[in-house]
């Protein structure tokens, strides 16, 4: 019998009722910048993956890179969630949010009073891209602004928004949060000396400085909701948003690894970018490196669970979790075209392929639109 469709418990005590996890998709349909109705019909129609893993959830304006993607940093944000959390759990699903900050892949005209976004450093990501309000004042894709180095007084600040969007999560009934970590967004500009350019105590020089952010993250949540309900995303080396490769990637991850051991998180995910399908903004790396950090942080955490990311495939998923590599199977577009992709990858039946066309933006069209399969497709 496989494993794939078999209950799993985090570390805690969350228990999944099999061991498909929906990643996170920005869909940009909040055009409010808060969660709808169909948000909350979007994530029922998915509820039957073991754990879903919402879209980016802002933890304050200032961590805003893309319009039209819901926050949780007011209470009318958090109401707003309500529904769709309800709505998951009346399916019988759990539902993780992913608390999020951009950091420096952000523009000014969707930043309070078209302020700089802010980062790790002062040096723009070059050739990223935000969606933003172009010249004409519409939608778009424009290049990311010059960023401004957060000073210590503003870290502090933004530690302090990521555990009040955890508490709000689990105010708005999320079953826990995911801290972004990952893809070049805030965190990673920390955790990357060639993009860390700072001198204080967050330089990215020693060790101790290049983590110190992420850990003060992962420690402020833990202290507001628990270790139990806090799970963190990580993209050793990704290839997005002018993130260079370095030579101390490995060693950064496997000191991170380390030190996470002791917080025993309720999972670590992963985003395996060296498998993933080329597509605009993402450059394949090479899998050989991804697949030698993942030992190495496998072997400080023998005790939390592993989840994996990137054009994942039943066979593949299987395999990994047999061979003791992960834990739980992630899955992102094919979710997209297949809201029972669950039911769709445990009786072999045909995957319909999202329209990429649709992906951001938009109504209903291309978002809670897609059929279940029905036999004779």
């Amino acid at each position: 019998m496989s494993q794939l469709f078999s209950p799993f418990t985090l570390a805690g005590g969350i228990t999944l009722k099999n061991r498909i996890v929906m990643a996170p998709l920005t869909r940009a349909r909040s055009p409010e910048e808060k969660a709808t109705t169909s948000t909350a019909l979007y994530y029922a129609q998915r509820a039957t993956a073991g754990l879903i893993v919402s879209e980016g959830v802002t933890i304050s304006r200032q961590g805003q890179g893309y319009l039209f993607n819901p926050g949780i940093y007011t209470e009318e944000k958090v109401k707003a969630w309500r529904l769709a959390t309800d709505s998951v759990h009346d399916i019988g699903g759990k539902i993780f949010a992913q608390i999020w900050h951009v950091g420096r892949v952000s523009h000014t005209s969707i930043q309070e009073n078209g302020q700089a976004p802010v980062s790790a450093t002062a040096q723009i990501a070059k050739g990223a891209k935000a969606y933003a309000y172009d010249e004409a004042g519409k939608p778009n894709l424009v290049p990311v602004s010059k960023p401004r180095a957060l000073t210590i007084e503003e870290i502090g600040k933004t530690v302090e928004d990521y555990a009040h969007a955890a508490e709000n999560a689990v105010k708005a009934g999320f079953d826990g949060v995911e801290i972004h970590g990952a893809n070049g967004y805030l965190i990673d500009q920390f955790m990357n000396p060639l993009v860390n350019d700072r001198t204080d105590a967050y330089s990215a020089k020693t060790m101790a400085g290049r983590l110190r952010f992420t850990l003060e993250v992962v420690d402020a949540v833990i202290a507001r909701i628990g270790r139990a309900k806090t799970g963190l995303r990580l993209s050793p080396y990704v290839k997005v948003f002018d993130m260079p490769i370095h030579d101390e990637i490995d060693a950064t991850f496997t000191a991170l690894a380390a030190e996470l051991a002791r917080r025993e998180l309720a999972y670590v995910h992963f985003m395996d970018h060296s498998r993933s399908a080329p597509r605009e903004g993402v450059t394949a790396s090479d899998s050989a490196p991804f697949d030698a950090t993942l030992r190495h942080m496998r072997a400080h955490l023998r005790h939390t669970p592993f989840i994996i990311a990137g054009d994942m495939t039943r066979e593949r998923a299987e395999q990994w979790i047999k061979d003791g590599i992960m834990d739980l199977a992630a899955f992102g577009r094919p979710f997209i075209a297949n809201p029972d992709l669950v039911a769709r990858l445990e009786h072999g039946w045909p995957l319909a392929v999202p329209d990429a066309t649709r992906f951001y933006g938009g109504g209903a069209d291309g978002y809670i639109d897609y059929p279940p399969y029905h036999k004779g497709e």
